[in-house]
């Protein structure tokens, strides 16, 4: 008497694969983290050579995150379809070719050409990175997505110095070559061990914290829900703050006459602008799994609120005291540590709500919200040249922080409840 076989059982997957799977995603954004974190560095020198004004070149920045960001649902898809391992190692390629553009680039053109193609491939690496932890920690989902997070977050903190001095030293073409090529080179490699864990692979959290969903939406029908364009909303508006320093912090540091003034804080002695950018990796990646972890255990929304207050808060105190070096470094990093938890706070409430299949795809098309925010970066500069300060800049990022806090616990929390009760 014969029976028909069943498919295979797939084993649980140990803690040191999951954890292994983790590690592969972080070193992956930490070899991406440049292309944004490191771009403030590239601005002034870029502009002394060619003259084309801040604001001309700081377009090439908001590209970038256009490309890094609205793109990034259509490359989840593949990512979904074809898995990390390929998309992932095509994206190391991208990034490389990207900076050598940017070495070579002398016209707007080809610097918008390369913000392009490095955007690209940093959407593929950010999506399928954060993705895959998101699916392989469903126990651990804000930890998981912080710590993946973190490694974008602060992964230019240890180059920030070699960076900023090989441009002092030999130019900055020759730190976009160099570091473009070995970045791009070290994310391929990682590429061939990544992969998205098969069914049964991982386990289901007995008694969550945070509440999940029962069920998996797809792409389309999330769009469809008003909870995502509320989660899509709030995103903006915290984003805008942040990536308005990321870009614009060496220029603002320069017109507040800090920027080479020594600051010596535990023992430490560096220019306040270098100072500053190197302790704002650090902050911003820590903040990162940090936020996360309490959102596991008090909520998504809560956290939420907690994060943005501080924001705008430390956004409104930099404004005033900006001026004083040592404070432009304690402030700047308030307002990095407290902003960087967006992009693990936000994945994980998209995944809470919609499900673990359609992970990538789903956070992609919130993830896009970062490209929204990016176009209001040129924006500050023409508000600065109109106003002649920066005040009206960090005013208005600070309003857009304080009203995404109370939008938390008052809009967020209530919709959410409500879209999974009848999902």
């Amino acid at each position: 008497m014969s029976t028909a076989a069943g498919p295979p059982l797939i084993a649980r997957a140990s803690d040191a694969t999951r954890w292994g799977q983790l590690v592969f995603g972080i070193i992956c954004m930490v070899m991406t983290a440049n292309l944004q974190y490191g771009w403030t560095l590239f601005v002034t020198p870029i502009d002394n050579k060619y003259h084309w004004g801040r604001a001309s070149i700081q377009v090439a920045f908001s590209i970038f995150v256009l490309a890094e960001t609205w793109l990034v649902p259509f490359e989840g898809y593949l990512i979904d379809k074809f898995g990390p391992k390929l998309m992932v190692g095509i994206a190391g390629a991208l990034i490389a070719i990207a900076w050598a553009m940017n070495a070579y680039a002398d016209s707007l053109t080809v610097l918008y050409a390369g913000a392009i193609i490095g955007g690209v491939g940093a959407g593929i690496i950010y999506g399928a990175s954060v993705g895959n932890a998101l699916k392989w920690f469903p126990d651990r989902r804000g930890l998981a997505a912080g710590l993946t997070a973190a490694g974008f977050g602060a992964g230019s903190a240890l180059t920030i110095v070699p960076i900023a001095n090989l441009i002092k030293s030999d130019g900055y073409e020759v730190a976009f070559l160099w570091f473009g090529l070995g970045q791009g080179l070290v994310v391929m490699l990682v590429a061939l061990l990544l992969r998205a864990p098969e069914a049964g692979e991982v386990p289901l959290p007995a008694a969550p914290a945070v509440q999940q969903t029962r069920r998996d939406y797809g792409p389309r029908e999330v769009l469809t829900t008003p909870v995502f364009w509320v989660m899509y909303t709030m995103f903006v508006l915290v984003g805008a703050g942040g990536l308005m320093a990321t870009a614009q912090l060496a220029p603002i540091a320069k017109d507040f006459r800090v920027d080479n003034i020594p600051v010596s804080i535990l023992g430490l002695t560096l220019p306040a602008l270098t100072f500053a950018l190197s302790i704002d990796r650090v902050l911003n990646g820590i903040c990162r799994p940090f936020f996360g972890w309490v959102s596991d255990r008090i909520g998504r929304e809560n956290t939420m609120f907690i994060a943005f207050l501080l924001e705008g808060i430390g956004i409104y105190a930099l404004l005033l005291m900006a001026g004083n070096p040592v404070w432009f470094v304690v402030l700047s990093g308030v307002v990095f540590f407290a902003w960087g938890e967006i992009y693990s706070l936000f994945p994980a409430t998209c995944t809470d709500i919609y499900g673990r299949q359609f992970a990538t795809t789903n956070y992609g098309m919130l993830y896009t919200a970062k490209g929204t925010a990016s176009l209001l970066v040129p924006l500050a500069n023409v508000l600065t040249t109109a106003t002649g300060s920066w005040r009206a800049v960090f005013i208005t990022a600070a309003i857009m922080n304080f009203v995404a806090a109370v939008m938390a616990p008052l809009v967020l929390k209530p919709m959410r409840i409500k879209t999974m009760a009848t999902g």
